[in-house]
C-alpha cells in the first residue's frame, strides 16, 4: 500500500492598509524572514477561525476577513514535507495589547514598493504567491467555504 499524501494545512492573511502590508517577521532556522500572518489549521477549527486567531497571535491586529485569495500548495524542494495553504484578504480593524505569539519577533507595516526588494528574505516561495493573488485583485467569497465537522462518511 503506498503512502497518502498528507501535507500540512494552513492559513495566511494578506491584510492592507493605506497601501501598507502587515507583516511579520521572525527567526527561522536561525534566519530572519519575513511572512503573512500564517499558521497551521488546529483539530477542530475551521479555515476562518484559524485565520483570525493566527493574525490576532502574531500581530495583535483584529481583522475582518473579505475573501479567500486562492490556495496554494507548496512542496519544499529536497524534502517529502508539503503546505497546503489557503490564502484570505482582510481588513485591519484594530489593535489589541499583548505579546506576540514565537518565533514573531515583530509585526509591521510595510509597502508594497519595500515588500518587492525584500523578496529574498520571504520564509517561502508562499509568500509571493499571496502578495501577487492580492495584485491580481481577484478573490472568492467566503461563502465557497464549507465545514462539515462530524458529517458521516
Amino acid at each position: 500500500m503506498s503512502e497518502r499524501w498528507s501535507p500540512r494545512v494552513t492559513v495566511a492573511v494578506v491584510v492592507e492598509r493605506g497601501g501598507d502590508f502587515l507583516m511579520v517577521e521572525e527567526r527561522i532556522e536561525g534566519k530572519l524572514v519575513l511572512n503573512q500572518p500564517a499558521g497551521h489549521v488546529e483539530p477542530g477549527e475551521s479555515l476562518i477561525e484559524a485565520a483570525h486567531r493566527e493574525v490576532l497571535e502574531e500581530t495583535r491586529w483584529r481583522v475582518k476577513l473579505i475573501g479567500l485569495l486562492g490556495v496554494h500548495r507548496w512542496t519544499r524542494e529536497g524534502s517529502d514535507s508539503a503546505w497546503l495553504r489557503f490564502v484570505f484578504s482582510a481588513q485591519a480593524l484594530d489593535e489589541v495589547p499583548g505579546p506576540l505569539d514565537p518565533p514573531v519577533l515583530a509585526a509591521r507595516w510595510v509597502s508594497r514598493a519595500e515588500l518587492r526588494g525584500l523578496e529574498a528574505r520571504y520564509r517561502s516561495p508562499l509568500v509571493k504567491a499571496a502578495l501577487d493573488a492580492y495584485d491580481a485583485g481577484v478573490a472568492a467569497p467566503l461563502r465557497v467555504l464549507q465545514d462539515l465537522v462530524g458529517e458521516p462518511r
